[in-house]
């Protein structure tokens, strides 16, 4: 068990050259502004907080609650399920796609309406369909904000409307939106640019134009939804993706929101690029894979603020018979941004599909020599130099 201590000692100290020095200062962040009483920027992929603006305030976002009701429909409900209309849906005021009371529709065809036009009938019918009632609904919006993480987030209804005690943070919405951007028929409804719906019941089949203008406006946009109160004022929540890498903007109460997310995106994309830090498959050591790919925005310097430890496993475990060597845990300035787990070569637990690009496979030029690089390098010096672990 020593050895493997000298191991973890040894490893950060000869990535010396990597490291940022006691006392260095981190890399300088461009300056950038929003009109917004509060904002955030994420990069979907890492979750990784790129801009903020009183990001944990509370705030009223109306429409942008459609977000919540959309991935808990996904993940909750059956998308061919046939909903029939209720009254309350039927007589929901504020922006609608026009449902009959009794009418029957897809959930599946709801979601388009409601995420394209805003639909709150469509919002309600969905949330007693799915939920047994607005409240029981509600119960499960709540359930999962808490899994995702919004701290500083609570929802009484499914579609926006002002409600004492609905309320969210531009943090806790970008987190939500990497969350539900991470979904394949939630991607898909919110980049559609219009969606037609048969209506057996009307004259004619309803034809949706997706309300988000950043659909247009920017190259690249792909999502994600629009909101509006008297007393919420503007607010917006929008996607893009370039090179590979995908980035949210959320702002609340702001007059000038387009203009905003189209600065925002600028500033993520110029200055924070997906770098590839671990490649999947490649070699840790000797006999030893990396066994995911691993990627994170980073400011130009960032990299010197980068720190890894090695955590092995003991031979005596079970994981360790089943081909797991450990992993190593990635830092940035301090603070932990990602594990990589370690296999021995030819482990059938290595991945086929590498689930750190869970929707882009871009064909990347090679990078510069990474700091795991080097640190693969004192790696397999060590296990040649005949090191072990007891």
């Amino acid at each position: 068990m020593r050895k493997a201590l000298l191991i973890l000692c040894a490893l950060p100290l000869l990535l010396g050259g990597w490291l940022a020095a006691p006392g260095q200062a981190g890399a300088a962040k461009p300056a950038v502004t929003t009109n917004a009483e509060a904002s955030a920027l994420i990069d979907v992929q890492s979750g990784r907080l790129l801009y903020e603006k009183q990001p944990d305030k509370q705030m009223k976002i109306a429409s942008l609650t459609k977000i919540m009701t959309a991935i808990v429909a996904i993940e909750e409900g059956k998308l061919s399920d046939r909903v029939t209309v209720s009254k309350a849906a039927f007589g929901k005021e504020g922006s609608s796609i026009y449902l009959k009371l009794g009418e029957q529709m897809s959930l599946h065809d709801l979601l388009y309406g409601m995420m394209l036009r805003s639909g709150n009938d469509a919002a309600t019918a969905i949330a007693e369909h799915v939920g047994g009632s607005v409240e029981g609904f509600a119960f499960l919006m709540n359930q999962k904000a808490q899994e995702i993480g919004m701290r500083n987030s609570q929802f009484k209804n499914p579609h926006g409307l002002d409600e004492a005690g609905h309320y969210s943070t531009a943090r806790d919405m970008a987190l939500l939106t990497a969350y539900a951007l991470r979904n394949p028929v939630f991607q898909e409804i919110v980049k559609t640019e219009m969606k037609k719906v048969a209506r057996p019941e009307e004259k004619w089949d309803a034809v949706w134009r997706n309300k988000n203008k950043m659909l247009y406006l920017y190259p690249g946009a792909d999502g994600v939804k629009t909101g509006y109160t008297k007393t919420a004022g503007r607010c917006l929540v929008s996607s893009a993706t370039k090179n590979g890498q995908q980035l949210a903007v959320v702002t609340l109460s702001d007059p000038d929101d387009w203009a905003d997310h189209k600065r925002l995106f600028d500033y993520g994309f110029e200055h924070y690029p997906l770098a590839t830090v671990i490649k999947q498959g490649d070699k840790a050591a000797d006999g030893i894979l990396f066994g995911r790919s691993f990627r994170y925005p980073l400011l130009e310097g960032e990299e010197k603020q980068l720190t890894e430890q090695l955590v092995l496993e003991k031979p005596e475990s079970a994981a360790y018979r089943l081909g797991d060597r450990g992993r190593v845990e990635l830092s940035l300035d301090g603070r932990l941004i990602g594990s990589v787990p370690l296999y021995s070569e030819g482990s059938t637990r290595i991945r086929q599909e590498d689930d750190a690009a869970f929707r882009f496979k871009p064909t990347e030029a090679p990078a510069k020599r990474s700091f795991l690089q080097t640190a693969g390098s004192v790696l397999r010096a060590l296990f040649a130099g005949g090191a072990t672990i007891r």
